[in-house]
Order: structure tokens, then C-alpha cells, then sequence
């Protein structure tokens, strides 16, 4: 393995935190995934911890030259987490509601067609695990973790295998408690710390929600 890479792939780091989350097996944990890359991780840990796996429905919101570059997130609800750079990147209010609104619906799709017979699992009084496969800007597990708070967790973790150091310095504040593996100095996006990082479609997200239903 590269010196700089540090999982094989998304099952090899969703089993280093399952072992880091080992306090929590058998506690009827629930375990939530951000769409889309951590829907798999997630249905691993939440199999190792015996746990129950759902997804908290969050969209980063895209900077006006680079769609890429995260200026905040909208959750299901429509609340939005302006990120402080927002905007010095080249945005203003208005281009943030747009652009609040089109993810928004771009949230209504997927949860229609990842939970179509059901709604979401209701996280009130629970040990909640929040799970992506990394933080880049940390704007959407920002807005997971906000939304969930005002939902009335009993426990509310944010776990991710690898972070930008002072992305996770923001998370740190908004859960009970933080599980991250590495947090590199030499971060640039969550992609060069694996080897294999190929794009995870809907269909697959809703088969395992669909398997984590029935199991």
C-alpha cells in the first residue's frame, strides 16, 4: 500500500472503525450513513455493533465556479449550514437559497427511493453513530449532526476514518464524542487516503437499505 493511502477501500476502513466503535456492540445502536459513499461503511459497522442502520439525508452545497467545493449543506428539513468561507467563495444569499433549493430536491428523490415504504427511524433517545467515508470541508456532517441534535439523540457520535484536521476541530463541538482515525497533515481530499474509491450509485444505497430492512 502507498505510504500516503491509508485503507484498501471503504470495507477495510469501515472495519478499523467498527473495532474503534467496539463499545457500542450489543447497545442497540443506530447508524446512520451520508449518502452516498458511507452507505456501505455504515451497513458494515452497523452489523459488527449489532446495530440498526438508516441514512441522515444531507447535500453539500456547491461553490458558484467549483461544484465540487462545498460552501455549506442543506438537510431534508431545508435547514442550511452556511460554511464561513461561503462567501468569500463567490457566494451571496441569493445564490445560497438557489442552490439550497435544487439539493433539496435532489434530498426528496433520494429518500423517496431509498425509503419509499417508510420514513426515516426516528433517532430520539438512541445512541446515534453518524458515518461517512470522510471529512473534506466537514459542511455536511456539520448540517447531519445539527439536524440530529434537534431530534433529541441520547448519544450522538460522529465517526469517520479519515479528516482535514480543522474540519474536524468543527465537528468536535457538535457530538457527545468523535472517532476519527487520522486526521493527516498532508490533507487534500478523502479520496487520496484510499486506494480503491469508486462512486457509489443509488441503486446499490437502496438495496442495502432495503437488506438492512429485512435483515
Amino acid at each position: 500500500m502507498n505510504a500516503k493511502r491509508l485503507f484498501r477501500d471503504r470495507a477495510d476502513a469501515a472495519q478499523a472503525l467498527a473495532n474503534s466503535l467496539a463499545a457500542y456492540r450489543g447497545a442497540h445502536s443506530l447508524v446512520l450513513a451520508i449518502p452516498r459513499g458511507a452507505v456501505p461503511m455504515a451497513w458494515d459497522i452497523a452489523q459488527a455493533l449489532q446495530g440498526e442502520l438508516d441514512v441522515v439525508l444531507v447535500h453539500k452545497l456547491g461553490a458558484p465556479f467549483s461544484a465540487e467545493f462545498a460552501i455549506g449543506a442543506v438537510d431534508e428539513s431545508g435547514r442550511v449550514y452556511r460554511s464561513p468561507h461561503a462567501f468569500q467563495a463567490g457566494a451571496n444569499e441569493a445564490y445560497i437559497e438557489q442552490e439550497a433549493a435544487r439539493q433539496l430536491e435532489v434530498l426528496r428523490r433520494r429518500r423517496e427511493r431509498y425509503t419509499p415504504l417508510r420514513p426515516p427511524i426516528d433517532p430520539a433517545g438512541r445512541t446515534v453513530i453518524v458515518v461517512d467515508d470522510g471529512l473534506a470541508t466537514g459542511a455536511t456532517m456539520i448540517a447531519a449532526l445539527q439536524a440530529l441534535r434537534a431530534q433529541h439523540p441520547a448519544r450522538l457520535i460522529c465517526a469517520v476514518p479519515v479528516a482535514a484536521a480543522d474540519s474536524l476541530a468543527k465537528v468536535e463541538a457538535l457530538a457527545d464524542e468523535v472517532i476519527c482515525l487520522h486526521a493527516p497533515q498532508d490533507f487534500a481530499a478523502v479520496g487520496q487516503f484510499y486506494d480503491r474509491f469508486d462512486q457509489v450509485e443509488d441503486d446499490e444505497v437502496a438495496a442495502i437499505l432495503t437488506s438492512a430492512g429485512s435483515a
